[in-house]
């Protein structure tokens, strides 16, 4: 069974930076691509920003030039570098399978909250 677990969110001003970190157990991690996603109050979830195995990465429109993402299969883990944080960038951070992995999407985690005051 598959076990996410995401770490690394809090409170910060804007403009200041986190990064979240997503480890994965129960699965071969480094085959599979990862994708971060959020979901801010009333909104429907987003993908933000996903890694494939071989290490390409795509960004939304929103975060792209703030964001960064990186994995650490030895420690089967994947990072999201977020600067330049913006109030609109509040809400929980996930990490699973991004939509174009074949195959239906683990069991979400608890997910991380981040929370960017202005």
């Amino acid at each position: 069974q598959v076990q996410l677990v995401e770490s690394g969110g809090g409170l910060v001003q804007a403009g200041g930076s986190l990064r979240l970190s997503c480890a994965a157990s129960g699965v071969t991690f480094s085959i599979n691509a990862i994708g971060w996603y959020r979901q801010a109050p009333g909104k429907q979830r987003e993908l933000v920003a996903s890694i494939t195995s071989g290490r390409s990465t795509n960004y939304a429109d929103s975060v792209k030039g703030r964001f960064t993402i990186s994995r650490d299969n030895a420690k089967n883990t994947v990072y999201l570098q977020m600067n330049s944080l913006k109030p609109e960038d509040t809400a929980v951070y996930y990490c699973n399978r991004p939509p174009y992995e074949l195959g239906p999407r683990w069991a979400w985690g608890q997910g991380t909250q981040v929370t960017v005051s202005s």
